[in-house]
């Protein structure tokens, strides 16, 4: 038995509101929207316009995308596509504390040598109320972003060295983060 909720770095109210009582009756989370629907997949990087790290299909437009930034976002994601689709997490409408913690989220990641997928992935899934009675729900529109959301659940890389994400220094980055502004994603 499990419940389905949001659950991600930007929306950890479950821990509060029902981590507990799941715990007690031994349901787990099946959470979905673990990488805020694709906002910390680290592919909504905050830069600057002359940044040698554009990407090649940014649309001319793409610097009007968001008046607070530049947002590099291919013409093909679907924040650009559809600017609407889940305000909260989308970098033309999300708070500024939410892009906030997106960058502080993914500099922790990069210090600790993996992308800002894994790292929201693998904190997700290495939740107790997630990993003893639940799964994590990820979407790919690549094989190479479904390898990438999958690196979390190995136990070794192919080269058979043992793969170990978070360890207390990155699980107090991140809730260093979290302190900052719980839940930032919540508040629009």
């Amino acid at each position: 038995v499990s419940i389905q909720n949001s659950y991600s770095l930007l929306d950890r109210r479950f821990d509060s509101e029902l981590a507990e009582a799941c715990s007690y009756y031994g349901i787990g989370l099946l959470p979905w929207s673990v990488l805020a629907g694709g906002l910390l997949s680290g592919k909504y990087q905050t830069t600057n316009v002359d940044d040698d790290n554009a990407g090649d299909d940014a649309g001319d437009d793409a610097g009007d995308y968001d008046s607070r930034r530049y947002i590099r976002a291919s013409s093909k994601s679907r924040f650009y596509a559809f600017p609407t689709y889940m305000s909260r997490w989308s970098p033309s409408s999300a708070s500024q504390y939410t892009l906030d913690a997106v960058d502080e989220y993914a500099n922790i990641a990069h210090e600790a040598g993996m992308t800002p997928a894994e790292l929201a992935i693998a904190f997700v899934r290495t939740r107790r109320f997630v990993s003893d009675n639940g799964s994590v729900i990820i979407g790919a529109t690549t094989m190479e972003q479904l390898k990438e959301n999958l690196k979390p659940f190995l136990e070794e890389n192919p080269d058979g060295e043992e793969l170990k994400f978070l360890d207390d220094d990155i699980l107090e980055a991140i809730d260093s983060v979290h302190m900052k502004c719980r839940d930032p994603s919540c508040k629009l």
